[in-house]
Order: C-alpha cells, then sequence, then structure tokens
C-alpha cells in the first residue's frame, strides 16, 4: 500500500472539486481524505499503485467543467489506517494560490429543476448547484466555504443540508446551496421602499414591466435597470432619468431563439452567448419592428445577452422575451449592488424595485465582447471572468498596477499569475474612486498580495496616480502608450522587442502632451517613439472631445489658415470664438491622438457635430462606410523631424476637403479614410521594419475597436508578412492596460 499527498492549484474551490475527488476516489477504491486549504485543494489517497496511476490520470481526464487545474505537487507520506475516503473541514495557511471561480450562468440542470412544478425548488430564484451560481461576488473571505460567503446568514434547512453531505447529490458542498425554506427571498417595492404585497413577486415584476414601468432588478454582481424592450416610451422614459440620451442599451433575450430574431449570430457568437460566462454580445442588427427602435439609434448593432441567473429566466419565461437590461446607474456611477443604496441612489430612476437578501460582496458589470477577425474579443472584462487570472511563461514579483482614468481595472500578480479586476469604469466621481478602492482591497485580501511595487499612468491628475502617490510603497510611472503595447505583448507571450501601433483617444506622453496616434518600438524595458500623427490643438480640452465640430474646425485652422474652405458642415455655426482661441492659443492642449483625427474628419464629412456617449462620432462614422472601404485611398505624407515620423495634418485634410468640394458623399468620404488610414499604417510599418529589422507587429489602444479599421489593417499587414499579435483575453481599450503596467513593474523590479 503507498498514500499519497496531492496539492492540486488552480480553480479547485466552488465548482465541484472535492465531490469530484471524493467520487472518484470512491470509485477507484482508495481511501484517504480531502479538503481546502488557502494553498489549494489538499488530497491524501492511499491504495496500490495502479490505483495511485489511475486517480493521477483521471484526475485531469475527468475534471469538473468549472474547475482548471494549473498544477499538481505530489508527494509520498506514511501509509495510515484510514476504511474509508472522506471530505473534511477546511485548514486555514498562511499563504493562498487557491482561484476564485468567476460567477457563471444557471446550468441546464438547475433550469430543468426551475420549471419543474414536481421540484421543490420549482420557480425558485436563487435555485444554483456545484456547476453553476454565484462565486466571485458573494465571497468575502477565503478559504472559499459558506461561513466567508453572503450566504452565511442562511442556515441550511433539513433537506438541503442532506443534500450538501451527499456526494452522490448534485449539491454535494456547493456553498450557495439553499431552496425556497432555508434561503434568500425577493420582494417588490415602489420607489420610496414601500412593500408592495404580492404572493408571487416575480409574476408582478413581469405585470409592471408590461405596464411600462421602469423597475429596478437586483441580480448576481449588481442592479440592472429594466423595461419591455418592445415599448418605445418606456426606453425612453429609461433613457431621460438615466441621463443615457443616445448610447445603445443592452437587450436580454428568453433564448437563442429569440436573439435570432433580432441580430445575425454567426457560430463563435453563438457559443459565447450559450457559454457559461454569459457575456453581452454585440451582434450585427437584423430589419425587425419588434424592439423598439430607439434601443440603439444610429447603430448597426445590438448588445445581445442570455438569461444568466434563474430569476432572469423567471422574468422572461412568460409575456416577455425582450428586455432591456442596463446597470443600473446615473451616467458613470457604479453599478448599485446593497438595496438601501439602490433605494436612495436609483428612487428617482425607477418605479418599482424588485430586491433580495443574498449580499453582493463585490460589485461586478455586465462583461461585453465581438467578433472580429474570427475571434470574440473582450470590449469589457468583467463578470463571468474576472478574476480569472493570466498565465504568464515566468513567475514574477508581487506588484500592483491601479490602471487609468477610463475604463479603470486594477492588476495584481502573484507567481506566474495575473488577476484583473471586474470593470471598475471611469475614475470620474467618488463612488467610482471608492468602488476603486475597495476592489483594491478586496482582491489583496483573498489572493494574500503585498506588493512590492505600484504601477501608475504618467497623467498627474488622474485619481488612480493621486491614490498610488498616497503610499509608501515604492512607485513606477508608466507611459500609457508604453502599457498598452506591453499589454497586447504579455498575453502573447512575447519577449522580443516589437512595433506597437497604438491608436487611442487620450495617453499622457512624455513630452507633457497628449498622444494617442502612435508607433513605437520596444518591449517591457522601454520604448521609443518612431511615428505619430502631427500634434494639433484642442479648442476647449475636455470640452473639444464632447464637441466634435470644434476639433474639427482646428484642424481646418491649422491646415488653411485664415482662408477657410466652406464646409457645409459648419454652416450657420458660429466658429469666430473658437478661432480666436486657436489664435491666441488659449486653452487649447496639444494631441496626436487618432480618436481625436477620427472626430475631427467625422465633423468635417457631415457627421456627429456633438456627441452624447464616447466615441459616438467615430463610431457612426465607421458605421457610414457600411464595412468597405472602397477604391478611392490617398497615402498620408510625413516629414522626418528628428529621426521621428510626423504624419502630417495637410495631406490628410487637405485630402479630405478637396473630396468635400466634390461632392463626396458621408459614405464615400468614411470608405476614404479607412483605406487610407489602412494604407498609411501598412506604409509607416514597412519603414519602421526596414529600419529595425523587426517584423512582429501589435495592435492596441481603443481605436480597434473599429472593426473596418481593424480587420483591414490586420489583414494587409499579415499579406505583407507580418506576425501580428492582437487582444483576445483583455481589451483592447484602456480596461487592457493594468495588464502592460504589471509586466512593465515586475521587469522593472527584475532589473
Amino acid at each position: 500500500m503507498l498514500r499519497r499527498r496531492l496539492t492540486i492549484n488552480g480553480i479547485v474551490q466552488g465548482v465541484g472539486f472535492r465531490p469530484f475527488i471524493y467520487s472518484l476516489a470512491r470509485d477507484i477504491g482508495l481511501v484517504g481524505s480531502v479538503y481546502n486549504t488557502s494553498d489549494g485543494v489538499k488530497v491524501e489517497v492511499q491504495g496500490n499503485l495502479p490505483q495511485l496511476e489511475q486517480f493521477e490520470s483521471r484526475l485531469h481526464s475527468e475534471a469538473p467543467p468549472l474547475s482548471t487545474i494549473i498544477s499538481v505537487e505530489m508527494e509520498d507520506i506514511p501509509t495510515r489506517d484510514d476504511s474509508e475516503f472522506t471530505i473534511v473541514s477546511s485548514h486555514d495557511n498562511a499563504s493562498v494560490s487557491t482561484l476564485i471561480s468567476p460567477d457563471v450562468a444557471l446550468c441546464d440542470d438547475c433550469k430543468a429543476e426551475l420549471f419543474d412544478n414536481k421540484d421543490r425548488r420549482y420557480r425558485y430564484p436563487f435555485i444554483n448547484c456545484t456547476n453553476c451560481g454565484p462565486r466571485y461576488t458573494i465571497i468575502e473571505d477565503i478559504p472559499y466555504d459558506r461561513p466567508f460567503t453572503s450566504m452565511k446568514h442562511f442556515p441550511l434547512c433539513e433537506t438541503c443540508h442532506a443534500e450538501y453531505q451527499n456526494p452522490q447529490d448534485r449539491r454535494f458542498h456547493a456553498q450557495p446551496n439553499a431552496c425556497p425554506a432555508c434561503g434568500p427571498q425577493v420582494w417588490i417595492t415602489d420607489h420610496s421602499g414601500k412593500k408592495i404585497e404580492s404572493t408571487d413577486p416575480v409574476s408582478k415584476t413581469i405585470e409592471l414591466l408590461v405596464e411600462g414601468k421602469i423597475l429596478a432588478i437586483k441580480g448576481l454582481g449588481g442592479f440592472h435597470l429594466a423595461v419591455d424592450a418592445t415599448n418605445a416610451d418606456a426606453v425612453a422614459r429609461l433613457r431621460l432619468t438615466k441621463g443615457r440620451d443616445e448610447k445603445p442599451l443592452a437587450l436580454m433575450v428568453r433564448d437563442i431563439d429569440a436573439a435570432q430574431q433580432l441580430v445575425d449570430i454567426n457560430p463563435d457568437e453563438r457559443a459565447t452567448l450559450l457559454s457559461i460566462q454569459a457575456p453581452i454580445v454585440l451582434c450585427t442588427s437584423k430589419e425587425n419592428t419588434k424592439t423598439a427602435q430607439n434601443i440603439a439609434p444610429g447603430n448597426d448593432r445590438l448588445g445581445i445577452m442570455l438569461p444568466y441567473t434563474p430569476l432572469h429566466h423567471l422574468l422572461l419565461s412568460e409575456k416577455l422575451d425582450t428586455l432591456v437590461m442596463t446597470s443600473a446607474n446615473f451616467s458613470e456611477e457604479p453599478i448599485c449592488i446593497d438595496n438601501d443604496e439602490a433605494l436612495d441612489r436609483l428612487s428617482g430612476l425607477a418605479d418599482y424595485f424588485l430586491l433580495h437578501n443574498r449580499d453582493i460582496y463585490l460589485r461586478s458589470d455586465d462583461s461585453v465582447v465581438m467578433e472580429m477577425s474570427g475571434e470574440i474579443r473582450p470590449l469589457r472584462r468583467s463578470r463571468g471572468f474576472a478574476p480569472r487570472p493570466l498565465f504568464m511563461q515566468k513567475k514574477g514579483q508581487s506588484v500592483l498596477a491601479v490602471g487609468g482614468e477610463l475604463k479603470n481595472v486594477i492588476g495584481l500578480s502573484k507567481d506566474e499569475k495575473i488577476f484583473l479586476s471586474q470593470h471598475i469604469g471611469d475614475l470620474e466621481n467618488l463612488e467610482a474612486f471608492e468602488f476603486f478602492q475597495m476592489t483594491i482591497d478586496h482582491i489583496q485580501q483573498i489572493f494574500e498580495i503585498e506588493p512590492e511595487l505600484i504601477i501608475h499612468d504618467l497623467h498627474p491628475e488622474y485619481l488612480s496616480t493621486k491614490w498610488a502617490k498616497d503610499h509608501s510603497i515604492p512607485l513606477l510611472g508608466v507611459q500609457h502608450h508604453h502599457a498598452h503595447l506591453a499589454s497586447c505583448m504579455a498575453e502573447n507571450n512575447l519577449d522580443e522587442p516589437v512595433i506597437g501601433i497604438i491608436m487611442d483617444g487620450t495617453g499622457y506622453g512624455t513630452d507633457g502632451t497628449i498622444w494617442g496616434g502612435e508607433f513605437l518600438i520596444g518591449d517591457a524595458s522601454g520604448f521609443e517613439r518612431k511615428t505619430h500623427f502631427e500634434p494639433m490643438p484642442l479648442p476647449g480640452g475636455e470640452a473639444a472631445i464632447k464637441s466634435p465640430w470644434r476639433i474639427g474646425l482646428s484642424y481646418l485652422h491649422h491646415v488653411f489658415g485664415n482662408n477657410l474652405p466652406k464646409i457645409p458642415a459648419f454652416k450657420d455655426r458660429e466658429i469666430q470664438p473658437i478661432l480666436k482661441m486657436l489664435e491666441a492659443n488659449i486653452n487649447s492642449p496639444l494631441t496626436s491622438s487618432c480618436g481625436r483625427l477620427f472626430d475631427a474628419v467625422a465633423a468635417l464629412s457631415g457627421g456627429r457635430q456633438e456627441i452624447r456617449y464616447e466615441a459616438q462620432a467615430a463610431i457612426e462614422f465607421m458605421q457610414a462606410a457600411r464595412n468597405e472601404l472602397g477604391t478611392d485611398s490617398s497615402l498620408f505624407e510625413s516629414s522626418n523631424i528628428n529621426g521621428t515620423n510626423i504624419i502630417t495634418m495637410n495631406s490628410i485634410i487637405e485630402n479630405l476637403v478637396s473630396r468635400i468640394r466634390d461632392g463626396k458623399d458621408q459614405v464615400k468620404l468614411s470608405q476614404w479614410f479607412h483605406s487610407s488610414l489602412v494604407n498609411t499604417f501598412s506604409h509607416m510599418t514597412d519603414i519602421l521594419r526596414e529600419e529595425s529589422g523587426i517584423d512582429r507587429v501589435v495592435l492596441s489602444g481603443g481605436v480597434f475597436q473599429n472593426r473596418l479599421l481593424f480587420e483591414s489593417l490586420l489583414e494587409k499587414l499579415e499579406t505583407a508578412g507580418y506576425k501580428v499579435y492582437t487582444h483576445k483575453q483583455v481589451p483592447t481599450n484602456d480596461g487592457g492596460i493594468a495588464l502592460g503596467q504589471v509586466i512593465i513593474g515586475q521587469n522593472y523590479l527584475r532589473k
């Protein structure tokens, strides 16, 4: 007889791993024990050598679907006189290497029980099992056991406890296990918090939605604001109260068949919609008269998700099959998670509240993804994905990256793992900043990470930068676009220097100007700025970003001076105050941003003059091209100044004005501009390859959420023989820069 102790690391807690080990060991005829520790799952198995070898083989091949085994350490230990295999209580320890599962969608088994009128959990909104339900958002501390989750307030009834103790049951050691007799409950209140008496709060909610009411609904990672997606008046009222004039709203649909009535779905999108992560998938809209036309005005895509909690399934099982489901907040505030907080903050937004008493410890917005060039790519990495780490090829020291100002995500590293937080959002108000601080504390606590270095953006006014400078831990400032480059390198396991084409809206440069249209050569150790757009003044700074016509006027004035050509888009617009601001160089910071160039060209072409949400002008201008480049194209000129190629505005704006004068419509202008950018980017990359001998290219930055530009450039570069690397695990926008900051910080400590 032999006895071995196995320490198993990965996502192995809260995913049915101990029950799996228990059943596997008993099936093979082994004795011993399994228990959770903060070091991972410990297994002691005793039997003959063939039995142990069979156990080790099946351990990997038959592991639970939500688990991920990263490492298994084995040692021989003395035999004992055990008579059976048991699951024992968790052991605490000083070091944590265990990973926590993200929150996942309701499994098919639980869904079947939910709608089985003979099942004791029939229509119970909190049905779950080992293979599904809440995880990350209900964890207060480790190890992952019920006393350390928000389920600690709900003692198991006798029947649920029997399931919990039965190794043959699907709910064996499922920490969120509950039923109507012992678990959380739902109820309805009006906007003042007064309880609405109802024997079936879910059916009452459906009635209110059908009547056109706005409901604040407590879900898995926070509250949603919901309305009937077929009711244009309800959607309009939701937009008004939420302060979201035109930005597209997400839809939750009953099932995949209902989704296919609204959007075109390719196989990858279908698999993603049906996945356990259940993100919002941006799909191409179909012509339909079913949903309200004000859900995604001026946008050819709809954000679609399927129900991922039992409560969602119940809401969409009767009279409704499509709901607007948008995060419950006003403007850019964080999503609400607490009942009292929701009643306080949302009383002016929602008519009624569907509440429950299972606490959410950590808010988590819905994730958003989009298919581009045959890959599903994250635009927002949050529920369903966080806090699953990215695994690097080599270990590094523990560092904390605090991200940027917009789409903030923080990063923490331990050994070969980099933990990225859920989407925190824009750090523009106190609530968001408090969420940022709480997330840092929570991740440090549950993974027991003490960083040796804090990495922050160079921008001195970012709240994340100011937070970092308030701490005594050593600091490292990292340039924004260098972080973008390192982020794409990290998720593609690249070490050698690359050419980085980094295109976005804003990033603080080493020269104190705003960068955003950059060709860099570098790696985690450093970079050289080799090519960029000519810096241009932004009249009014932030005000210009919200009024793209100002940017267009600035670019026009820079090229033509006081002899401004007549542009139809500026007809009847008062431009003199802006011209005076430009001539006096008052509040007109310089930027090389590709995002701002898109705004300028869109406005001059007759597109969006004032925006209601981020990148609206650029998005609508891209859509005007109808997903085609056309045949008209230019190669924008550049000047070499002290070894740096500057792409000049004259070549861009003069070409644009010539086409406007020729009567080209916005469709043709958009196709020309996209095609010209692809040609110019490819040409500049050729120059850098010739100079450096580097043929590895990374694409990063929010501009590469532009599907037409991204796919066209990727194809052109690959055809030209480049090895092109892109984002598939983290967003190409600022939601991905914390990863790059971590890699740069670890490299700094190594050196």
